[in-house]
């Protein structure tokens, strides 16, 4: 029996075995599958089923998403808890909140040209150690320079992970999935936002001390050392997954990412690696990378330490750079870093400080009973010492009040809502519109602060401001995953994370010195840019449909 053209079906998946000739039907049993040409990656991706594996992706993904958003909003516990400690002014609590800022400025790009030159898996574990690291020796800072100084380096380190936690898990999921899947990390920035007050109101208000005459460890360095260790654990986990197939692919390595997508098909569905039935894969072609005009190693095996290949890494760097800021990239890269400013300057200066001003509430309420303020009032009161035992009271070690820590879990809390709604919704109404809507209710809540005058009005409008603009962050990663090709994926993503965090430490600095004297304007201008931000959304194409290039 002649058959030249059989197709056999495996995991919805249909491949074409080529022969001249079959003696019997009976022949076909056994039959190894035949390398062809190579096969698209998109299918090869569906071929590898969705399950297990992908599942325990999202899982580590979601929780170095969790663990940013703690290491990015750990100042504003320690802000209360550390100032009789350190002896902190208004100003000094302003440059404190701003170094881990100028950290993430001066590490998000660096970190974006090293994954998408060696790896997204090998930096993000270099991130996420060094993140740890630096958080457990801040804990046992003894003077602001020093404690200043590591924040600077948490700050560098969290933003690496930031940035390529969402590519790297975007580059694993089929088409159809990875919308939805990229829009569950929402929830893990929320759990993130509500374990962190539940770890400090556990931690902070024991009051524990071990002191001796060079040393003190307060309540409150067990707090920030406690949350750097999910940085070492999730690092050291990290290295039992691979790196992203998509990413090898693209770097020529074509063997690494197929033998990748054979262990993805075994996690997946049980199966041997053998069974899975592509065989080779389609290599794309590498035009503009300098590497593959002047080499035929991958750009992943070039070592620093050599000066001709460090020389083609920087090459690579620099064309991948040029790449974004030149059509066809370059209206998008202008908007994403324009949204990016305005979206993250608001969201990390208030977020930081709202503990804070929740605090600064529970002061002014304890001195003047039944007097209402606005937050601006309130802030000039205590600045301005009216009360003479003011600077006594604010530097006497007292504990922080409960209700600071529960206002805080209330807000964590109160997105809730929103994170399940997005995911569950997502492919109805399309990341654009959430994105709009998003940063359009975010911009009015912020202009509302101006009039808050009590606890209770603080504590609503910034339940909906964090709803909102959490909301909005993970969405413009979701975008952006779509949005620029592999090999400048990251990179993009980092360059419009330096613009946010560039704007997040303008925002600290200006929020820490106008806070006591005149902060109408930074609410005014918080509010303003989150409103721009949601209309420069409008030029965003839809997204989330087709493969990724």
């Amino acid at each position: 029996m002649d058959l030249k053209n059989v197709s056999v079906s495996w995991a919805n998946c249909d491949v074409i075995i080529e022969s001249d000739w079959l003696e019997d039907e009976e022949d076909i049993e056994g039959l190894d599958f035949i390398e062809g040409p190579g096969e698209d990656f998109e299918r090869a991706l569906e071929c590898a089923g969705f399950g297990k594996f992908h599942f325990a992706l999202l899982t580590i993904c979601g929780l170095i998403y969790l663990n940013t958003a703690m290491g990015i909003t750990i100042i504003s516990f320690v802000l209360p808890s550390a100032q009789c400690d350190f002896q902190m002014t208004s100003e000094d609590k302003g440059w404190l909140t701003a170094a881990p800022m100028l950290g993430m400025v001066l590490g998000s790009y660096f970190w974006g040209c090293l994954a998408d030159t060696k790896g997204r898996k090998f930096v993000l574990i270099g991130a996420l150690l060094m993140d740890g690291i630096c958080g457990v020796a801040s804990s046992m800072s003894q003077f602001y320079w020093i404690f200043l100084m590591f924040r600077f380096f948490n700050g560098f380190a969290i933003t690496g992970a930031m940035g390529i936690c969402f590519p790297y898990l975007g580059e694993f999921q089929p088409s159809k999935y990875r919308e939805t899947i990229l829009c569950w990390m929402e929830l893990f920035w929320t759990v993130g936002v509500i374990v962190l007050p539940g770890i400090a109101w556990i931690v902070i208000p024991m009051q524990f001390e071990y002191v001796t005459d060079n040393f003190k460890f307060a309540s409150w360095n067990l707090f920030v050392a406690v949350c750097a260790l999910p940085s070492l654990l999730i690092g050291f986990w990290l290295c039992f997954f691979p790196e992203s197939p998509k990413f090898l692919l693209e770097c020529g390595e074509a063997d690494e990412a197929l033998e990748v997508l054979r262990e993805m098909f075994a996690s997946n569905t049980g199966e041997s690696v053998v069974d899975f039935p592509i065989r080779s894969l389609r290599e794309k072609t590498r035009n503009m990378s300098v590497i593959s005009q002047q080499s035929t190693r991958s750009i992943r095996s070039l070592r620093i330490r050599k000066p001709k290949e460090l020389r083609l890494l920087i090459l690579e760097i620099w064309e991948q750079t040029k790449a974004l800021c030149k059509p066809p990239h370059l209206k998008y890269t202008v908007i994403t870093c324009l949204i990016q400013f305005g979206l993250t300057t608001s969201y990390y200066t208030l977020m930081i400080w709202f503990p804070e001003l929740f605090y600064r509430f529970e002061e002014f309420e304890s001195l003047y009973p039944g007097q209402s303020a606005t937050v601006c009032e309130v802030s000039s009161a205590l600045a301005t010492g009216v009360n003479s035992t003011l600077s006594e009271e604010f530097c006497s070690n007292e504990p922080i009040a409960d209700s600071v820590f529960l206002h805080t879990l209330t807000i964590g809390l109160a997105c809730i809502p929103t994170s399940f709604w997005l995911p569950l919704c997502v492919h109805r109404l399309g990341v654009k519109f959430f994105l709009v809507f998003s940063l359009l209710v975010a911009g009015g809540v912020t202009g509302g602060l101006y009039f808050v005058n009590s606890t209770v009005t603080n504590l609503v409008l910034s339940c909906i401001f964090e709803a909102f603009t959490s909301l909005g962050i993970s969405t413009v990663y979701c975008v952006m995953v779509d949005l620029f090709p592999t090999n400048l994926r990251v990179m993009a993503a980092a360059l419009s994370l330096t613009f946010g965090r560039g704007g997040a430490l303008i925002g600290n600095l200006i929020f820490g010195f106008l806070i006591d004297l005149n902060c109408i304007v930074p609410i005014a201008l918080f509010s303003i840019m989150l409103i721009v931000s949601g209309l420069l959304c409008l030029l965003l194409p839809n997204t989330g449909k087709g493969a990724l290039d």
